[in-house]
C-alpha cells in the first residue's frame, strides 16, 4: 500500500482542528513533520484534499468524502491494538446534552471508568444543536441527547424516558395552588433555557403555542441557574424532571400540574452513521442500559442516578 495508518491519522487530526499545529500538537508529534505526511499523502496520488486559505487549511470536497472512511478505518484498526492488547478498550469520547450531562452522564462514566481504568474517556456536556453539529464531525464517538433529533446522517436509538416539568418557588402564588390552566401560565414571568437546547425546543413546540402571550423574563444555558433564579422568586420555569427529582423531594421547587400537555419525552443515543463502532463505545452503551434498565423513566431510576 501507499498510505499508512499514520498519514491517515495525521489527516483526520488536521481535518478536525483546521490547523496544522494544533493537530500535531494532539497527535505529539512536531508541525513539521505532520505538514510532511499531509503533503506527502496529497502528492502520493496527486489530490489535494484542503483548500488552503491563509495559514487555515479547509477540506475541499475531495476530503470531505474521504474523512468519513478515514475516521472508520482507524477505529477499526483501534480495535484490532484492543485486541492484540488482550482487550483493553481504547479511547471513548462523550458527547451529552446539559440535562444528561449534568445529572446522568457523569455517573454512568465514573462506573464506566471503574470498570475499564485504562481506556482513556472524554465528556463534551453542550446542548443538543452543538452536540448534534459534534457528533456530524466525527468530534465525538456517541452522544446522550434529549428530545428528539432527525438527521441522516445520524443512527439515533431510543433510551430512557423523561418528561418535562413546570414549576415554581414554595412562596409562588401557583405553589398552593397545585395546577395552572393556559390563561394562568400566560401571566406568569417565565425563565428558559435558550434556543438550540432539547428542553426549550419541546416547550416551544408543546406549551408556547397554547399561551395568549409568553412573557420571557429570562434565557439561560444551565438548569442550575434556572433553579436558582426560580428560587429567587424570578418566576416559573420548565425543566426536565431528572433535573428536579431532589429539589422536588426537598420541596424547595414546587411542581406546577399541566394535565393539558403532554410533557413525555425520551432520551436517545446518536451515533454517525458512518462511523465505525469501537469496543469501547459498544462497551459503554451496554453499561448504559444495563444501569437504567430497571427504570421505565427517569422517575424511576434508583440512586444513585438521583445525586
Amino acid at each position: 500500500m501507499k498510505i499508512t495508518l499514520r498519514q491517515l491519522e495525521i489527516f483526520g487530526a488536521i481535518a478536525r482542528t483546521e490547523n496544522v499545529s494544533r493537530a500535531a500538537k494532539h497527535l505529539h508529534m512536531s508541525q513539521s513533520a505532520a505538514s510532511s505526511a499531509l503533503v506527502e499523502l496529497e502528492r502520493l496520488f496527486d489530490c489535494p484534499l484542503f483548500d488552503r486559505i491563509g495559514k487555515s487549511l479547509h477540506l475541499n470536497l475531495t476530503g470531505r468524502g474521504l474523512l468519513p472512511a478515514v475516521d472508520a478505518l482507524l477505529a477499526q484498526a483501534q480495535d484490532v491494538e484492543t485486541r492484540l492488547a488482550g482487550g483493553r478498550l481504547g479511547p471513548l469520547n462523550v458527547g451529552a446534552t446539559l440535562t444528561i450531562g449534568n445529572y446522568l452522564a457523569t455517573l454512568l462514566l465514573a462506573e464506566y471508568m471503574q470498570q475499564h481504568p485504562e481506556s482513556a474517556v472524554e465528556l463534551h456536556v453542550a446542548n443538543t444543536d452543538a452536540i448534534v453539529e459534534r457528533l456530524l464531525r466525527f468530534d465525538c464517538d456517541v452522544g446522550l441527547i434529549e428530545g428528539d433529533v432527525s438527521h441522516p446522517e445520524l443512527l439515533v436509538e431510543r433510551w430512557l424516558e423523561d418528561e418535562l416539568v413546570v414549576f415554581c418557588a414554595p412562596g409562588h402564588a401557583l405553589a398552593t395552588a397545585g395546577s395552572a390552566d393556559n390563561e394562568t401560565l400566560a401571566r406568569q414571568d417565565w425563565i428558559l433555557r435558550e434556543r438550540g437546547s432539547g428542553t426549550r425546543s419541546q416547550f416551544d413546540r408543546i406549551v408556547a403555542p397554547q399561551l395568549a402571550t409568553l412573557k420571557l423574563r429570562l434565557e439561560l444555558e444551565h438548569t442550575e441557574a434556572i433553579k436558582r433564579a426560580v428560587e429567587a422568586g424570578l418566576g416559573i420555569a420548565c425543566l426536565s424532571r431528572l433535573a428536579l427529582r431532589e429539589a422536588l423531594r426537598r420541596r424547595s421547587l414546587i411542581e406546577i400540574a399541566t394535565p393539558q400537555f403532554d410533557m413525555r419525552r425520551s432520551f436517545h443515543f446518536a451515533r454517525h452513521r458512518q462511523r465505525h463502532q469501537s469496543a469501547a463505545v459498544a462497551g459503554f452503551l451496554q453499561l448504559c442500559r444495563e444501569l437504567t434498565r430497571q427504570a421505565a423513566s427517569t422517575k424511576q431510576l434508583p440512586m444513585p442516578f438521583t445525586l
